[in-house]
């Protein structure tokens, strides 16, 4: 089946409800949407504020603080606001992209390697078993290295670890200064299988919210490999 560019763009708009307002609860309309931007705390409530008749911000704070929608550095190695259920296997799709993004030569400048990353990732997930801020993943990541908790070292594992932004603040749920609680449940983390897996369930999502599209549209908006090597 072919389709014109126009054709392309109207389906594209309706599955994303910006062709008209739709009734929808906020949890579904991120789900539908796949995922939102999130970068300024206010950007997922203007884009459901576009997408939604009747929509009332203090929902979508309900559906962040309940978990229903979770804020998490994901696709494109930016924040997104995506539905709960989504975020264990889109984590796990980009892991691969995540891993070499987060834990690299400036994570490694701190003295770290990936092989600790990988030990101290699930005792600060344990550690952030609860809203934990910025300064007290700092000071926690000091106490276990010492001289070797330099700014990369943080730097790195916030980006890399499954860890959500817990929200803190009103209006827009989110201040300037993360606070930080462990993802629930965990993604398996440099995992081959797990990850391929999920790479196909977000390919999967991204049909339902913007196909039809080509490889270069999932890879582009995943920021994934469109061809990713083997297990070595």
């Amino acid at each position: 089946m072919r389709f014109t560019a126009r054709e392309l763009n109207r389906s594209t708009l309706g599955r994303q409800m910006l062709l008209r307002r739709e009734s929808l609860g906020v949890a579904d309309a991120v789900r539908r949407v796949v995922a939102i931007q999130a970068q300024q705390p206010a950007s997922p409530y203007l884009a459901l504020w576009n997408r939604l008749t009747g929509f009332d911000p203090a929902d979508l704070d309900a559906a962040f603080a309940d978990h229903a929608v979770v804020k998490a550095t994901l696709m494109r190695i930016t924040l997104h606001a995506v539905h709960a259920q989504d975020h264990r296997s889109f984590r796990e799709a980009v892991e691969p992209t995540l891993r070499a993004a987060r834990l690299d030569n400036r994570f490694l400048a701190s003295g770290l390697t990936l092989a600790d990353a990988d030990s101290l990732v699930p005792d600060l997930l344990s550690y952030a078993d609860q809203p934990r801020t910025a300064t007290e993943m700092e000071k926690w990541l000091g106490q276990r290295l010492g001289a070797a908790a330099e700014p990369g070292a943080w730097w790195g594992l916030r980006g890399y670890a499954p860890l959500l932004h817990a929200p803190t603040h009103t209006p827009w749920s989110f201040g300037s200064r993360p606070t930080y609680v462990a993802a629930r449940p965990r993604p398996s983390l440099a995992d081959h299988d797990a990850s391929a897996a999920a790479l196909q369930t977000l390919v999967k999502r991204y049909l339902e919210g913007f196909g039809p599209a080509s490889v270069a549209d999932v890879a582009q908006f995943a920021l994934v490999q469109r061809a990713r090597p083997g297990r070595r």
